[in-house]
């Protein structure tokens, strides 16, 4: 009996899994994060610390819980996440003027330096990452997947 050889492929085909969001959102994040690594990597930042000290920056005060919110983090996760970034200088606590139990975030002087710089490089990026689109297919974009994601 003779072995049949197996097919040989010269074209993957992906067209069934460029119909799922999941997996186009997947692929768009995988080029952005790509990019996003190595230039944050001169801050010193991570995707979710960088998003946390974003958080922080543009709401002085904001309490763990709501960062947690904000971006769907677990408390437990962000508790590291806090002591590290204060460890670093790049952000105090301080108790939350309405509520005692809870402490308000703040970034430092070094933290609100390094976010100014961080911000800028990030926007670049975004520039750089969304060539491909016009100003409104970017726009369009940016509402459609926070549609999916805030639903």
């Amino acid at each position: 009996m003779r072995v049949q050889s197996p097919p040989v492929i010269d074209h993957v085909d992906t067209a069934y899994l460029q119909t799922l969001l999941g997996y186009n959102a997947r692929r768009a994040a995988l080029a952005v994060i790509s990019e996003f690594l190595p230039r944050m990597a001169r801050y010193g930042l991570r995707p979710v610390e960088f998003s946390i000290l974003s958080v922080i920056r543009h709401n002085a005060g904001v309490t763990s819980r709501q960062l947690c919110d904000a971006l769907n983090l677990l408390p437990p996760n962000l508790v590291g996440k806090i002591g590290a970034l204060e460890k670093r200088g790049l952000l105090v606590r301080r108790p939350h003027p309405l509520d005692g139990r809870a402490q308000g975030l703040h970034l430092t002087e070094d933290g609100h330096g390094l976010m100014v710089k961080a911000e800028a490089t990030a926007a670049e990026l975004e520039r750089d990452v969304a060539s491909a689109l016009t100003a409104a297919e970017h726009k369009t974009l940016l509402r459609l997947l926070q549609k999916v994601y805030k639903a």
